[in-house]
């Protein structure tokens, strides 16, 4: 072999060494990045799992501390998405070098629901062996392998016969009775009429969006058609909504609340109200099922909770609006409501001031962070760790709980807070937080629940079942009439309620619609949300 050949032959083998340590390095690059991120997972993930068991064990120590968790969480996610790609890139990169192995720990996964239906898919056997290539072989088992599937949804026509007879002794036509539809002029299911509902109401999607999808998917469905059947299966469900009504109106005891809705008016849009009251018992042990009651209003005038709550007596829960002001008179008719107002609203003004994320991002330090207000914040704290104890308990186990704990602590906060006030300028910001609880005479509001184990320290009821309009605004953008306002109140009363219970508003909707046309006034009642159970599902063959 000539020097030109030998030298040839020496560098191909120094470049293909070369290229083989290129590629071990790479892999065994990939391979750390891989491990670096799983570490980082997990590192986020044990830090994730210790501030949830402090928040369960010492309660819910703030605002910020719930702010910080749901931080937490989406970095957790975006680290297991980027472990993921790792991983997958350390696999491709390895063709011929073998490196070590790493192990990463994933949450087991929970079985697939029993109740769905098993599809088998029997991968053909093979008919010699893969060693010999002998025939005898024989089955000595089998490894299954489940995969979770979705089919698309699947429209159909149901096509109701009924046969007509004749009698060849008088000759009179006999025939079955049509069959009753939900709504008058009916064409659609209830199953089909629920989930426009649901869609609209509870899922906040616009019937001219779920017409468009409906169009893609080969039924063609005017919006003029969607909006009458929206209309006729609120006519269809009345009975339902009145026996809502009557029953939260008979509670002793109601969260208040309202929220802006943008309603259509001439040159643009005009600000609405939704109102919700809402009868949960729950906190106190009453054996009241919980549920919820809305009402629409074209402004937050002073005549809508009086119009709402027109002859019911009782203790309500709210913010301090004003607007409620002449449900507390001594002279109403049939008697004054009780003001129970919103510890939540209180401690919210003394958070902002106290809140070192928020300053932060407004470009503040931390020596704006007020003394006072951070004092306040963890006065109040304590008086909410004793209410997380007792939620739950009897009225009377809870009155004596706050007679033993909470008062102290309250009357405490009440001298504190007026002697830090008379320190201050009128103009100071804790000041006016200070002056919030006890404009008006509003302190006797904010101590009611230590004389009355049904009431509650906050309102979050009454915000929570709010919670799904706020999300809705930014789908639906606006109520197009009043009438609309009133329809959407309505549909929220029903689905809220269903939520409220544990029940699927969606599936409840359709047992509702379908077996209600055929039902008497007398058995409304089994078809409430608390008083319903799901129809059994039909399990795979």
């Amino acid at each position: 072999m000539s020097d030109t050949a030998s030298e040839i032959a020496r560098l191909r083998a120094a470049l293909a060494a070369s290229e083989a340590r290129a590629e071990a390095a790479e892999s065994e690059l990939a391979q750390i990045r891989a491990v670096v991120s799983t570490s980082e997972a997990m590192i986020k993930h044990l830090k994730l799992e210790i501030a949830k068991l402090r928040r369960e064990h010492y309660g819910r120590g703030s605002e910020r501390r719930a702010r910080l968790i749901d931080q937490m969480e989406l970095q957790l996610e975006e680290l297991e998405a980027a472990t993921t790609e790792d991983e997958i890139s350390a696999m491709r990169l390895v063709k011929t070098t073998i490196v070590t192995g790493f192990e990463r720990r994933r949450p087991a996964r929970k079985p697939f629901p029993e109740h769905l239906p098993r599809e088998r898919v029997v991968i053909a056997a093979p008919t010699a062996c893969s060693c010999c290539g002998s025939d005898r072989i024989v089955k000595m088992g089998e490894d299954v392998t489940e995969t979770l599937e979705v089919i698309p949804r699947q429209w159909k026509v149901l096509q109701t016969v009924r046969e007509k007879f004749t009698c060849r002794s008088c000759e009179k036509i006999s025939q079955p009775p049509a069959p009753f539809h939900p709504t008058p002029r009916g064409w659609a299911g209830p199953h089909l009429l629920a989930m426009i509902l649901f869609e609209k109401f509870g899922q906040h999607q616009p019937l001219n969006r779920q017409a468009e999808r409906y169009a893609k998917e080969g039924v063609e469905i005017s919006l003029s058609t969607l909006a009458d059947q929206v209309g006729a299966c609120a006519a269809a469900l009345e009975p339902i909504h009145a026996v809502i009504r009557a029953h939260v109106l008979d509670a002793e005891r109601l969260h208040g609340d309202d929220t802006t809705v943008p309603l259509l008016a001439k040159g643009g849009t005009h600000t609405a109200r939704l109102w919700t009251y809402v009868r949960d018992d729950r906190p106190f042990g009453g054996g009241a099922p919980p549920a919820a009651l809305f009402h629409f209003s074209r402004d937050r005038a002073m005549a809508n909770p009086n119009r709402h709550l027109g002859g019911w007596q009782g203790i309500l829960q709210t913010d301090a609006y004003g607007g409620y002001n002449d449900l507390y008179r001594a002279d109403r008719d049939p008697g004054p409501v009780e003001s129970a107002l919103c510890w939540s609203h209180a401690r919210r003004k003394f958070f902002e001031l106290a809140d070192i994320e928020g300053n932060a991002r407004k470009g503040k330090s931390v020596h704006d962070i007020s003394p006072v207000a951070l004092e306040a914040v963890a006065r109040i704290d304590a008086i909410f760790d004793i209410e997380r104890g007792i939620n739950g308990l009897a009225a009377v186990e809870r009155q004596e709980a706050r007679r033993q704990l909470s008062r102290p602590l309250v009357e405490a906060l009440h001298d504190w807070l007026l002697a830090e006030r008379d320190r201050m300028s009128k103009h100071n910001p804790v000041a006016k937080a200070i002056g919030y609880m006890f404009k008006a005479e509003r302190w006797p509001a904010f101590t009611r629940f230590l004389d009355d184990g049904r009431v509650c320290l906050t309102n979050n009821a009454a915000e929570r079942a709010l919670r799904g309009v706020a999300l809705g605004r930014k789908s639906w953008l606006f109520a197009g009439s009043e009438r609309g306002g009133d329809r959407a109140a309505f549909m929220y009363s029903l689905i809220v309620t269903a939520k409220m219970n544990d029940v699927d508003p969606q599936a409840w909707l359709a047992d509702v619609l379908a077996r209600l046309p055929d039902t008497t006034a007398s058995r409304v009642p089994d078809f409430l949300p608390w008083n319903w159970s799901r129809p059994p599902q039909r399990m795979a063959a």
